[in-house]
């Protein structure tokens, strides 16, 4: 029986392009140091430190850890000094960035829908941003002040998409077997990789990405405004197939 829902953000509850976004991200963000860092200068060493924290596989190291560790040494000025003001600007400027959003449609109503009928919700978002900056993207779609079980932010999470660790983290966090959960996500290889632990996948093609990087089935394919009929049926799904 399915207990457990989790939902990828950018592209599948958000209604964004998550390339667009980040290129958005970038230039806000390095605006904030253009007085002592070159912005292409520190976009550049921003986006070899994130790659870092992508492919990190060490469980004893947070993505925090790992991007601090890195960063720092790579841009040349001490964390005491980068950190404070990247915490301003996802205090300040980062919300800026959710205006002219498309609209996103009955995203919330889907999510209340799912906690009435008692499914425990997951934001599983690639957690290669903090808390408040998630907090602050789901405020985009109204829906900043559910009751979620996790949003997996960078301070908590040891590893990213598409990573199938990071989707065992989640299953120990919930205490859940791979068979009581279902991703919903817009991304063949990020979300659907979730499959190879025994999870079961729902693949939302609004915003579709597919690098035809992988031959993994999804076990649902709909658009986003069909989600509540196939979310109603789950209850009575027998045991996904490891």
């Amino acid at each position: 029986m399915i207990k457990h829902l989790l939902f990828d953000l950018d592209g599948t509850l958000l209604p964004i392009d998550l390339d667009f976004f980040f290129q958005d991200y970038l230039s806000a963000l390095s605006a904030r140091f253009a007085g002592t860092i070159d912005p292409p200068v520190f976009q550049e060493k921003l986006l070899a430190s994130t790659m870092v924290m992508i492919q990190s596989n060490d469980p004893q190291l947070t993505n925090e850890e790992v991007f601090w560790q890195d960063f720092p040494a790579r841009i040349g000025f001490p964390r005491s000094f980068l950190e404070p003001i990247f915490r301003d600007f996802y205090a300040n400027e980062y919300r800026a960035l959710g205006n002219n959003l498309p609209p996103a449609g009955p995203v919330r109503s889907l999510l209340t829908s799912a906690l009435e009928q008692g499914f425990s919700v997951t934001i599983a978002t690639n957690p290669v941003f903090p808390h408040n900056a998630l907090i602050e993207r789901l405020s985009w779609i109204n829906c900043h002040d559910l009751p979620y079980r996790l949003v997996t932010s960078m301070e908590q999470m040891h590893f990213c998409k598409p990573n199938p660790n990071y989707y065992q983290e989640i299953l120990d966090l919930l205490t859940a077997e791979a068979e009581e959960c279902i991703m919903v996500g817009n991304d063949m290889e990020e979300d659907m990789i979730a499959a190879q632990l025994g999870i079961r996948t729902c693949l939302v093609t609004d915003r579709l990405i597919n690098r035809g990087k992988t031959n993994l089935k999804p076990d649902y394919t709909c658009r986003l405004a069909e989600l509540p009929r196939i979310i109603k049926e789950l209850r009575t799904l027998p045991p996904a197939k490891n």
